[in-house]
C-alpha cells in the first residue's frame, strides 16, 4: 500500500468531534469531565459575561453590538413566538431568548479551532470541540423543551384539562388509540429537535473534517487551494447554520408551547 492509501486508512473524521473523556481525581474518587462539558461551562460563561456588558449602557437606541443583539431579540419575540403564543408571549420569551443565544454560542464556538490553539499552549488535544454535534447535549436540550412546552399546557389549563386534550372528540372506542398516538406525538417532538439539531452540526463539522485534510492528504497546489476555498465557503456556511438552527430550535419550541396552550387543542 502507498504511502496515501496509508494515510486515507488512518484518517479518522470523527475524532475532532467526539467527546473526549477526563478522569479528575476528587479525593477517593474520580469524576469523569469531557471536552464538551467544558464547552458548555464556557458557552454559558460567554453568555453571562458578554450580554450584560454590552448593555451595560442604558441608551434609547442601542448602537454596535448591542444593536444587533436588540434586533435578534426584537425578531425572535415579535416575529417567532408572538404568532403562537399572543398574550403569553412574554411569559416564555425570557427562555426562548436563552434558548437561542445558548444554543448559537454553543454552535459558533464549536467552529472555533479551541483546541488546536489549546494544543500549541498546553500540549493536550481535544480541549475544545462542537457540543452540540453531541446528541446527549442536544437530547438534553430537547428534554427541556419537552417538559418546558407539557409544564406550560398544565400551567394554563390545570393537569386534567390537560390530559383531556390528548383524546380529541371521537368515537369513545377510539379513545385509547388516540391517546397513545397524542403521546407518541409528543415524544417524537422530543427527538425532532434532538436530532435535528444534532444532525446538522455534526454533518457540517464532518465535512469540513474530510475536506481539509486533502492538503496533507495529496500535497498539491491545485488541490490545496481548492480544498483551502472549499473549507472557507464551507465555514461561512456553518456560520449561517449556526444561526439557523438556533433559530429553528426556539421556533419549533415556540409552536410546541403555542399547541399546549391554545384552547381549542
Amino acid at each position: 500500500m502507498n504511502n496515501f492509501g496509508i494515510l486515507l486508512a488512518n484518517m479518522e473524521v470523527l475524532e475532532e468531534i467526539t467527546s473526549k473523556a477526563w478522569k479528575i481525581p476528587v479525593g477517593p474518587y474520580e469524576v469523569t469531565f469531557t471536552n464538551h462539558m467544558l464547552m458548555i461551562m464556557v458557552a454559558s460563561l460567554v453568555m453571562m459575561i458578554v450580554l450584560p456588558l454590552t448593555f451595560r449602557k442604558s441608551t434609547l437606541v442601542p448602537r454596535g453590538f448591542a444593536n444587533v443583539i436588540e434586533t435578534i431579540c426584537v425578531f425572535i419575540r415579535e416575529d417567532v413566538a408572538r404568532p403562537f403564543l399572543k398574550d403569553y408571549t412574554d411569559r416564555y420569551i425570557g427562555i426562548l431568548w436563552t434558548l437561542f443565544f445558548f444554543i448559537l454560542t454553543m454552535n459558533l464556538l464549536g467552529l472555533m479551532p479551541i483546541d488546536k490553539v489549546m494544543y500549541l499552549i498546553t500540549e493536550h488535544k481535544h480541549i475544545g470541540g462542537a457540543p452540540t454535534a453531541n446528541v446527549w447535549v442536544t437530547g438534553a436540550l430537547a428534554t427541556f423543551s419537552f417538559f418546558l412546552f407539557h409544564a406550560a399546557g398544565i400551567r394554563q389549563k390545570g393537569l386534567w384539562q390537560y390530559l383531556k386534550t390528548f383524546t380529541p372528540p371521537v368515537p369513545w372506542p377510539m379513545y385509547p388509540f388516540m391517546f397513545l398516538i397524542e403521546v407518541v406525538s409528543s415524544f417524537v417532538r422530543l427527538f425532532s429537535l434532538a436530532i435535528r439539531l444534532f444532525a446538522n452540526i455534526l454533518a457540517g463539522h464532518i465535512l469540513l473534517a474530510v475536506i481539509l485534510p486533502f492538503i496533507m492528504m495529496f500535497k498539491n497546489y491545485m488541490v490545496a487551494t481548492a480544498s483551502l476555498g472549499a473549507t472557507v465557503m464551507f465555514s461561512l456556511l456553518e456560520i449561517f447554520v449556526a444561526f439557523l438552527q438556533a433559530y429553528i430550535f426556539v421556533f419549533l419550541t415556540s409552536i410546541f408551547i403555542g399547541f399546549a396552550i391554545a384552547e381549542e387543542h
